[in-house]
């Protein structure tokens, strides 16, 4: 039996049209669309996590409104995150509808197809049956996670065997024409995922073996054969064959090995039946959406006729649906490439021309399509943008907003907020320009929002009260789309939107009709980011009363909103609120609605901390505003956590978070109660300690990690505010903890947690921490040696400064083996260079603490240090290489600030006068470099002053008396951004360094 014969047999009813495919790692939905690795997915915070009143906040933002920020690549099928974590300047919008509906890509019925030859290879005999069985259990059972992945490992041992003709064989599978349908599509699949995978260093591979392990002949042969299955008139093999030309063309394009792929299928849509015009745009469309960089780079040098076949599927003209719509998706998917068309006038306008009268179609897949288009070019082509907007942009969205189609609608209001992020962004770009002379150093600024108001606000407003009770939580409707819109139309316009919302809030807020209510409170904490404090407070103390009272609304989604809008009021404009007047009242309430309903509980903590923050007085003060609540609230909270509460997970560790912010801000006169809250805290964690060994499920491993990191935050803040009063109370905690941690296993995050617990309890108790050492020292050796969990092995670093600061001199015994292990993750290659910088500044930390002991790491140090001096980010450094830059910077003067301290009080300055000049040429650079941070400015004033100290007799003035030394100090004094801290350090090194210019003998090295 030959190949093709045994591919039909074994693969007959395996793959269902419109079923959900998973072949060796790739998720498919319905149309053949593989999901991105690291998609649209439910905004999440990583499980255990210490969280802060910032993650609280998205969390109630994601049940308030569950979908209201979403990035807008295309319209979710998942809860999009909070608008807190959009990104203002990047947000993909050109693939609204991508993977909305299945078939969206579906290939048309009619049409004909060629068979070429096929090649010696492909009439060989495939020499495992084997292989094909695996083959129809991998796409049939997808249930079976054991047979799936064995089916697995067989397709893989087929592929590494014989790569060539393992890829011939499915290939013509592919191409035949006879064969049914969902089989080619399997066939397509797995061809194409011979050389695709979701890790990039694996993708690296499997691309190598395309291109090295491939025979020539083969690959011509494959790639003939695709391009002919895209005029099948089979629109699964279409569909399949598109996503194998992409996956060739993102190895070969970059490489020039394929020139005539583009104009191959720019041809078939000009030239083909409605079928291949269809696949072959949708071909393009893969290919343009990849994120392979180096592919990306390529495609600029075809969009000449990427452009020309996607206009000319776009067009009005175009009478086929399918094609029109597969050319406006591709279009969309294209936009990036064609920056250098939409320079150009006449090209510029006759794109613009055809995606606007798309948004005319009578296809509602072909109008999503036009405005994500038009989201896109907004998000690019701004710049471009007057003229059109004037001519039609403005009435075609509005006429949009309208539309009776809601995912068009969607899209529509999708439009303003991306004109809302592109004037915020810009606003922030030139400010941070500053006044210039000439205006074409700055980005132009058309005020498109601003201009709009009168006309697209309140139809945001009547969209607002378009809520279905029946939503899910994930599901991002034209309400929650409205929603996002108006609060980023806020931040655009300040001002200028609030006499629209007061006057719908004023009609509104007590309205009958619950979606009034709600939508006028949502409009309300809507506004509270953008327009002048001063502005709103009169507005906000004149709402909150009313406010206050709808946290009782009889209807629960108008519960959850106000909470929400509280939320915002108070960590927008806090001194709106008096604590004479509204306190009360305010903290009742939140109170009441913590305990009402887990799904306002988000929303109620997050608007609990803010006050707390709010109302945390002077520091030090025996009282403050939240004093008179702080016993109740806290008693309450409590409540709300105990074991037999019944609370859910999520409502107990937002509820622990709100009792973390209250211990951090008490006043003085509530150290008592914070005393004996310590003692429930530390007998509810004790209670725990029996727990990890009788979890039986995942659920019940996170329920419990999630409770002690809970504890072990407020563990944390209650020793922060007792310090030294805790050390009664230390040995039951360090007993507690250890055991903890010998309970813990490998990827928690727990002990995360209780390294912080143990890091407060290390600064309180300050040298008498030793005692804890000898049973202490092996867990933490541990962590640091863990460099597989990275932010584990980070915690540990922090902790060695924290314990090596607190017990001075008497953390030496255990210093040898600190510097052994940080040295080794220093020198790791797969320890992120994230954490290096934290390691030098631990090099200073542990030098403070032993003194002149360190003398024996110096000579080791010295040379890691001055290795590190020689990173730079370059010309054409990213941003990420010039922050990691600073950063490292800071991390080696923080080390030589420690180590001169400790040689200087240990009269070992002899030690270090090889190394004077070497610190001196890394300050020369950071003085000449304009890349800094206050930092790093305020660690080389202090190194400058140590060694104008350590050398009191004038043996360094001859370097201080350089030009760029005196003008380094001059601008660090005198930059008034700068803190009062930084500018002290300044000055103090400038009087140090007086001192030295009188001086004779130097130590500087020639």
């Amino acid at each position: 039996m030959d190949a093709s014969s045994d591919i039909n047999t074994i693969l007959t009813n395996s793959l269902s049209p419109g079923k959900s495919t998973r072949l060796i790692g790739h998720e498919l939905d319905g149309s053949g669309r593989r999901g991105r690795p690291g998609g649209h997915n439910k905004a999440q915070w990583p499980r255990g996590s210490i969280s802060s009143k910032m993650q609280w906040k998205a969390v109630a933002e994601k049940h308030r409104l569950e979908g209201s920020g979403a990035d807008r690549e295309r319209i979710p099928t998942t809860t999009p995150p909070p608008p807190e974590h959009r990104t203002r300047r990047g947000a993909s919008k050109e693939r609204e509808k991508r993977e909305r509906k299945n078939g969206e890509r579906n290939g048309a019925k009619i049409g004909h197809s060629t068979r070429h030859d096929a090649p010696r290879c492909l009439s060989r005999p495939f020499p495992s049956m084997l292989l094909l069985a695996r083959l129809h259990i991998l796409i049939f059972h997808r249930c079976h996670n054991a047979l799936r992945q064995h089916a697995e490992q067989q397709l893989e041992q087929a592929a590494a065997t014989n790569f060539s003709l393992y890829l011939a064989t499915l290939v013509q599978e592919l191409a035949k024409e006879d064969a049914q349908g969902h089989i080619r599509a399997a066939a397509g699949i797995a061809l194409k995922n011979a050389f695709t995978g979701r890790d990039p260093a694996r993708q690296a591979e499997l691309q190598a073996k395309w291109l090295t392990q491939t025979e020539q002949e083969t690959k011509t042969n494959i790639k003939q054969l695709t391009l002919q299955t895209l005029s099948s008139t089979n629109s699964q093999a279409g569909q399949a064959a598109a996503q194998v030309v992409a996956a060739i063309a993102a190895v070969e394009l970059p490489r020039s090995l394929w020139d005539d792929l583009m104009p191959q299928l720019v041809q078939n849509v000009s030239q083909g039946e409605a079928h291949q015009k269809q696949a072959s745009l949708t071909t393009i469309g893969f290919i343009c959406e990849s994120p392979d960089a180096e592919l990306r780079a390529a495609l600029i040098g075809f969009s000449n006729p990427i452009l020309t076949a996607v206009v000319q599927g776009a067009r009005k003209e175009e009478t086929n649906i399918e094609v029109r719509a597969a050319a406006i998706t591709a279009l969309s998917d294209s936009l990036e490439f064609v920056g250098n068309n939409f320079k150009n006038e006449g090209e510029r306008n006759y794109i613009m021309q055809v995606v606007c009268e798309a948004t005319q179609a009578d296809d509602s897949r072909i109008q999503q399509g036009a405005f994500g288009c038009l989201n896109r070019i907004m998000a690019l082509y701004y710049d471009n943008m007057r003229y059109y907007m004037e001519k039609a942009l403005f009435g075609l969205t509005i006429m949009g907003m309208k539309s009776e189609d809601e995912d068009v609608a969607k899209l529509a209001v999708e439009f303003w907020s991306t004109v809302c992020e592109e004037e915020i962004a810009i606003e922030d770009d030139n400010a941070q320009i500053g006044p210039v002379d000439d205006q074409d150093q700055l980005r132009p600024f058309y005020n498109f929002a601003r201009v709009a108001t009168g006309e697209v606000v309140p139809a945001l407003l009547v969209l607002l009260s378009k809520q279905d009770e029946d939503a899910t939580d994930d599901e991002y409707n034209i309400s929650r789309a409205a929603y996002q819109c108006l609060t980023l139309y806020a931040q655009a316009v300040g001002p200028t939107i609030i006499p629209h919302v007061i006057s719908f809030v004023e009609a509104n807020l007590r309205h009958d009709d619950w979606h009034q209510r709600d939508a006028a409170v949502s409009a309300f904490g809507a506004i509270m980011e953008g327009p002048d404090d001063k502005i709103l407070e009169p507005i906000v103390q004149s709402a909150l009363p009313i406010l206050i009272s709808m946290i009782d609304d009889p209807v629960l989604q108008v519960r959850d909103s106000t909470a929400f809008t509280l939320g915002r009021i108070t960590e927008n404009c806090p001194r709106a609120i008096d604590p004479a007047t509204h306190l009360t009242p305010l903290v009742e309430s939140l109170f009441r609605g913590l305990m009402s309903s887990p799904k306002m509980a988000a929303s109620c903590c997050w608007a609990l901390m803010n006050l707390a923050d709010r109302f945390a007085g002077d520091l030090g003060a025996a009282q403050n505003p939240l004093t008179p609540h702080f016993t109740n609230s806290v008693t309450q909270l409590l409540n709300v956590t105990a074991a037999d509460a019944g609370a859910e997970p999520a409502v107990r560790t937002a509820t622990y978070e709100v009792l973390n912010s209250f211990v951090s801000n008490a006043a003085q006169d509530s150290l008592q109660d914070i005393a004996q809250l310590s003692d429930v805290v530390l007998k509810r964690l004790e209670e725990t300690i029996p727990l990890q060994s009788q979890v039986v499920s995942v659920e019940d491993k996170i329920t419990l990690e999630d409770m002690q990191t809970s504890l072990c935050t407020v563990l944390q803040a209650i020793v922060s505010r007792l310090d030294k009063e805790i050390a009664p109370q230390g040995d039951r905690m360090m007993a507690g903890l250890l055991q903890i941690l010998s309970n813990s296993g490998g990827k928690s995050s727990v002990p995360e947690a209780v390294f912080a617990a143990i890091s407060s309890l290390a600064n309180a108790l300050e040298e008498d921490f030793v005692k804890y050492m000898e049973a202490f020292s092996p867990f933490l050796s541990k962590a640091l040696d863990n460099q597989e969990e990275s932010s584990l092995c980070s915690m540990a670093i922090g902790l060695v400064s924290d314990i090596t600061r607190s017990m001075g001199i008497r953390s030496q015994p255990w210093c040898d083996n600190f510097m052994n292990l940080l040295l080794s993750n220093l020198r790791s290659t797969s320890l992120s260079n994230q954490l290096k910088p934290s390691i030098l500044q631990c090099f200073g930390d542990i030098a403070g603490a032993i003194g002149g002991h360190f003398e024996t790491y110096l000579s080791v140090v010295a040379e890691v240090l001055q290795q590190a001096a020689t990173v730079n980010a370059g010309n054409d450094g990213s941003y990420e290489m010039f922050d990691y830059v600073v950063s490292l910077r800071e991390g080696i003067m923080d080390a030589w600030g420690g180590i001169v301290g400790a040689m200087t009080s240990s009269q070992k300055t002899e030690a270090l006068q090889q190394y004077v000049q070497p610190i001196f040429q890394l300050l020369n650079i950071i003085s000449a470099d304009g890349n800094r941070s206050e930092s790093l400015m305020r660690s080389s004033m202090g190194v400058i002053g140590d060694l104008a100290e350590a050398f009191p007799n004038g043996q360094l003035a001859e370097a201080l008396r350089q030009e760029w030394v005196l003008r380094l100090i001059k601008e660090t004094r005198t930059n008034r951004e700068y803190s009062q801290r930084t500018v002290e350090t300044a000055r103090w090194a400038r009087e140090l360094v007086k001192r030295q210019i009188g001086g004779t003998t130097s130590v500087i090295q020639t």
